[in-house]
This record gives structure tokens, sequence and C-alpha cells, in this order.
């Protein structure tokens, strides 16, 4: 299958593991349901940052390295988020703690899967990073994108385009590193 068919099929994963979720949601929203979903989420999300940290290093040693840092950077923030929902839905702060620190066994996961199917098929580069690739795609059309939309002030918007340059510069980095 063609790189763009498994951009296109972790696209499709990601749709079709929003609308499970959504559906589950729908029939019990009790908030500590929601906190569940919302672990549950962070797992998965977890596990494809895991994937695509493997699939780098398999790509090389400096694009692993790149998307190491910068999925750890990344995810800082998105943590911290994470565990307040959490204490918000009435996890003690204590708890919530463990329970993130369980989402983060996903990215260990995610990075074992991805070195245990190169190793097993010996061309799982070939498709788990595209795949990925199509799960972030998705995120950032339905997730990000549409956030960054709702706020219209000035400098906040220079400081996300700027944010965004920064993550196309590392990448052009990336390229010229391999």
């Amino acid at each position: 299958m063609s790189v763009g068919l498994w951009v296109l099929a972790g696209i499709l994963a990601f749709l079709m593991v929003e609308k499970f979720v959504r559906m589950i949601k729908e029939k019990k929203p009790d908030i500590k349901v929601a906190a569940y979903l919302n672990l549950a989420a962070d797992f998965t999300h977890n596990f494809t940052d895991g994937l695509a940290i493997g699939a780098s290093y398999i790509a090389g040693n400096t694009a692993g390295f790149i998307s190491t840092i910068t999925i750890l950077l990344h995810e800082v923030p998105h943590e911290i988020g994470d565990f307040a929902i959490l204490v918000q839905s009435g996890y003690s702060k204590r708890r919530a703690m463990c329970m993130q620190l369980v989402t983060a066994v996903g990215c260990l996961s995610g990075t074992v899967c991805s070195l245990v199917a190169e190793g097993v098929s010996g061309s799982a580069n070939s498709w788990v990073l595209p795949f990925t690739a199509g799960g972030f795609i998705y995120i950032a059309t339905v997730s990000v994108i549409p956030e960054l939309l709702e706020n219209t002030r000035l400098w906040q918007s220079i400081k996300e385009v700027l944010a965004l340059l920064l993550g196309v510069t590392m990448m052009a980095l990336l390229t010229q590193f391999e």
C-alpha cells in the first residue's frame, strides 16, 4: 500500500475511534465517565506518539531524537490539561497523577509495538510513520485548528503562527540531518 493510503488509513482510524468514543459519551454523560473517556483518549494519543517515536528511531537516530523532543514538548502542556480535567472530575491530585502515569504507558507500548513490527516484518517504517502522520493530521484538523480559529486576538494569533513556523523549522532541520 502506498504512503498516501497509509496516511488516509490513519485519518480514518482516528475518525472511527472518535465516533466510537462520542457514541459512548452520549449514552453516559456522567462526568466520571467523561474522565474515563479522557483517559482512554489520552492513552490512545500517547500510543500513537509512541508509534511515531519508534518509527522515527527506525528511520535514524537524529529523526528519533528530534521526534522524541518534539513530542515531549507537546506532551507537557497536554498532560497538565488532562490532569486538571481529572481533578475537576472529582479525582484527588494523587489519583489524577497516578492515572496520568498509567496513560503514559501508552507511549511506551506504542514505541515497543513500532520497534517489534519493524523487527518482525522489516518494513514497518513504510506504514507506521504514515499511519501515525494520518492520526496527527486528523487531530490537527478536527481538534487543534478549530480551537485556534476561536481566538482572534492579534497577539495570540501571532504566537500561534510563530509556534507553527517553529514546528516547520524543526521539520526542515530534521531533513537536513538525515
